[in-house]
């Protein structure tokens, strides 16, 4: 069984004006999310910041966010590392939290050959017994896992059950989807290609527009899994815009000023990210009051 169908937040983590975690917000984020049909939790990938969280931080915050949702929803704890037994020791300690599953991204910097991720994601398969969801996103870690390396992973590995797929690529997506006849749990990484992905058999997304807008998100996922493509493509295209805005910067600096602007106090980046410029914030702006998440 999958480990949620629909939209998934990869929640953003707000943090107080000297650097620490906001946990009070989070709180009112996570609570927003439940309360407006969000279908899982992914806390501490990127949209999270992870990558500028210490190893105790990162896991204070998986732990804070299981403690909190407290098995209403599914909650999918970023473990991924481009060093092995950093994933494994944190993979570890979020199934010892009650994580319903981890995401772990191919490694980053150092990469790996095909041969190499295949070693590197079964080491966390075998060091866990709680799901895993893969996370393949080459523009950030200039690592691709091919479609044959996708599909043994999930064939060999039991607790290897599915893929976010960020690639862009429809052509690498559909060979997979061929490959894996079934044996792959796919979810979109990108907002602006959630039917597409579901229309090759994805179950949902991992997804930065539902910070915002995840009764939306969720509308899109589900006129999708209820097959009223239709429908769906015309909440797709109506959500476009928004999702433009939402990355015309490095993620998660526009969500994080799309957060505050609906009343969530998300804090500052941490270096080396920093504020939205002006003339992007006030396009964001323009399409968040266009698609009525602002007045």
């Amino acid at each position: 069984m999958a480990i949620f169908k629909g939209a998934g937040v990869a929640i953003a983590t707000p943090f107080n004006q000297d650097g620490s975690v906001n946990y009070d917000e989070f709180e009112r984020l996570i609570e927003f999310q439940i309360a407006n049909g969000t279908d899982a939790i992914i806390v501490c990938g990127t949209t999270g910041e992870a990558a500028t969280m210490s190893e105790k931080e990162h896991m204070d915050v998986v732990k804070f966010c299981i403690d909190k949702v407290n098995k209403r929803i599914p909650v999918i704890a970023g473990t991924g590392s481009n060093c092995t037994q950093t994933a494994i020791e944190l993979s570890a300690l979020a199934e010892e939290y009650g994580a319903d599953g981890v995401l772990c991204v191919t490694p980053y910097y150092n990469k790996a050959t095909q041969d190499g991720l295949y070693a590197h994601f079964s080491a966390i398969a075998d060091a866990i017994s709680i799901p895993i969801i893969l996370y393949n996103v080459p523009s950030r870690t200039g690592c691709n896992i091919l479609p044959e390396t996708a599909v043994r992973l999930c064939r060999d590995k039991k607790n290897i059950v599915g893929i976010k797929d960020a690639t862009g690529n429809i052509a690498q997506t559909s060979r997979m989807m061929q490959l894996a006849e079934g044996c792959i749990d796919l979810y979109s990484g990108n907002d602006d290609e959630i039917v597409p992905i579901m229309s090759l058999g994805g179950l949902g997304v991992i997804s930065v527009l539902s910070n915002v807008a995840p009764q939306q998100t969720h509308e899109i996922c589900q006129k999708c899994l209820d097959g009223d493509f239709a429908a769906a493509r015309e909440l797709q295209f109506k959500a476009i815009p928004l999702v433009k805005a939402l990355f015309s910067e490095v993620n998660p600096i526009p969500v994080k000023s799309a957060l505050k602007m609906i009343g969530i106090e998300a804090g500052p980046l941490r270096l080396p990210l920093t504020e939205m410029e002006d003339g992007h914030k006030k396009v964001l702006e323009d399409e968040m009051r266009s698609f009525g998440l602002i007045k």
